[in-house]
């Protein structure tokens, strides 16, 4: 597997493995399967594993740390925080509200670190900008982990590129993660371009669409209880009917290449920036070697021009989530 770096202190493969799926959001799984998973994605050479706090709430990141034990040396895993979570309830019910105060950071890290099995998380994320509390705050808090050693690198989520240079001045931001895929270029222009300047590594989330991109997905019914997708704009019965033609044509684009649609829309992500590491998700063996595999495809710049047209984001139907999410982004 390609390696990439992240900042200047962290080097993972080119592709990650977003683990959330396995507890969270989409159904989840059994563990047993999960972990088979999860090692297959060391053997074939991904290092870089993302989780949260929130994905179960905590049982992801228990899963995640039982898993990679055996291979803690050669793995890099990032886990997030910054929601108040109700312990009482699961999945996304359990988020009620933002919580990044500093002594919430140190709390919440411990508990990570814990659950985890680990002696030092590789890197902790602010999940959701917290507008009650100064960025700087809340990185103050992150920094002292740091100089504990109890955190090696720091990363921030969907934040605006004010607030981005503002936390990197307190400490250097190595990882910033937003959603960023063929259907979602919000990142493009400021976001990215501030990346570049400052170094920090940028690490797409749902880069293909929330599997959407995969072409695997073509009604509501192919969700499982409790699937977050059902409650998302984008995949309300007329928005995903338009969606679907424009996922045709990618199937179609990626058959001509003799590459799979998830692929195509990988390698898309990994040619707009060299500084990129998506984090797909994936439960089951084969469609994580798949993505996996992505890292080996390659575009050309007419191709990389296509797709952009392709799925310019004035013809996506729907928006990313509704409004009144608790994970909506909070500049």
């Amino acid at each position: 597997m390609k390696k990439r770096k992240l900042g200047q202190t962290l080097e993972v493969s080119a592709i990650g493995l977003g683990c959330m799926g396995m507890s969270h959001a989409y159904g989840g799984q059994d563990e047993a399967t999960s972990i088979k998973t999860l090692h297959r994605a060391v053997e074939i050479g991904v290092n870089f594993f993302d989780t949260a706090e929130v994905y179960g709430p905590f049982v992801n990141e228990e899963l995640v740390g039982k898993a990679l034990k055996p291979y803690r040396d050669q793995v890099v895993i990032a886990t997030k925080f910054g929601f108040r979570i109700d312990p009482s309830k699961s999945d996304s019910a359990a988020m009620s509200g933002l919580d990044s105060r500093p002594d919430h950071v140190r709390e919440v890290a411990e508990a990570s670190l814990k659950r985890l099995g680990v002696d030092v998380i590789d890197l902790l994320y602010q999940h959701r900008v917290d507008p009650d509390v100064p960025i700087e705050e809340t990185v103050g808090a992150m920094a002292d982990l740091v100089k504990e050693g109890k955190v090696k690198a720091l990363g921030l989520s969907e934040a605006s590129a004010d607030i981005i240079r503002r936390a990197h001045a307190v400490h250097p931001i190595s990882a910033l993660q937003s959603e960023y895929s063929l259907w979602t270029r919000d990142p493009e222009g400021d976001i990215l371009d501030t990346c570049r300047e400052l170094g920090i590594g940028f690490v797409p989330f749902s880069p293909l669409g929330r599997g959407f991109l995969t072409g695997k997905i073509t009604s509501t019914a192919d969700f499982g209880d409790g699937d977050l997708r059902s409650k998302m704009p984008r995949f309300e019965a007329d928005n995903m009917a338009a969606n679907l033609a424009l996922v045709k044509l990618v199937e179609e684009m990626a058959a001509q290449k003799g590459v799979t649609a998830a692929q195509l829309a990988l390698a898309w992500v990994l040619a707009k920036e060299d500084f990129i590491v998506p984090i797909p998700g994936a439960r089951k063996i084969p469609n994580m070697e798949q993505n996996a595999a992505a890292a080996d495809v390659t575009l050309t710049t007419e191709e990389i021009a296509k797709l952009d047209d392709m799925l310019s984001p004035e013809k996506i139907a729907g928006a990313r989530y509704g409004a009144a999410a608790a994970w909506t982004p909070k500049r």
